[in-house]
């Protein structure tokens, strides 16, 4: 991985848990600065939690990787002083293109669920090994 360091996580407070092989975490705290007009914590807020895994995810190994395609499913709200984390882990990874879960968390409830799509800029690094016939 080429950097950790992100201006836009710090900003909206968040910490890296774990990143290595494929995989990342990344947690945070609902503040005040995170409520949306309902009194829970906004969706841009956990999207962002959520890229910034994805980000770390897809950028864990060697060369560099932009992301593509995100979307974001919510099933449950986080309210102000949860911690959320969310976990981000490849699930495919082609010649020019990987693909990523992504899962948010509060404790052990699952509040929302998505996938990622990477274009490996740098995909000659490590070529895809060939699928079994």
């Amino acid at each position: 991985m080429h950097t950790t360091k992100d201006p836009f996580m710090d900003f909206l407070n968040m910490q890296i848990v774990t990143v290595a092989g494929g995989k990342a975490s990344v947690t945070a705290t609902v503040g005040p600065q995170h409520i949306n007009m309902h009194g829970t914590a906004h969706g841009g807020f956990l999207f962002s939690l959520a890229d910034a895994a994805f980000a770390l995810a897809s950028n864990s190994g060697p060369g560099r990787q932009v992301g593509l395609h995100a979307d974001m499913q919510y099933f449950r709200a986080a309210r102000l002083g949860d911690t959320v984390t969310a976990h981000a882990s490849e699930i495919h990874l082609g010649r020019k293109t990987g693909a990523y879960r992504m899962e948010l968390w509060v404790g052990e409830q699952l509040i929302a669920m998505g996938s990622g799509m990477v274009y490996r800029v740098e995909a000659g690094l490590q070529p895809a090994p060939a699928a079994p016939h």
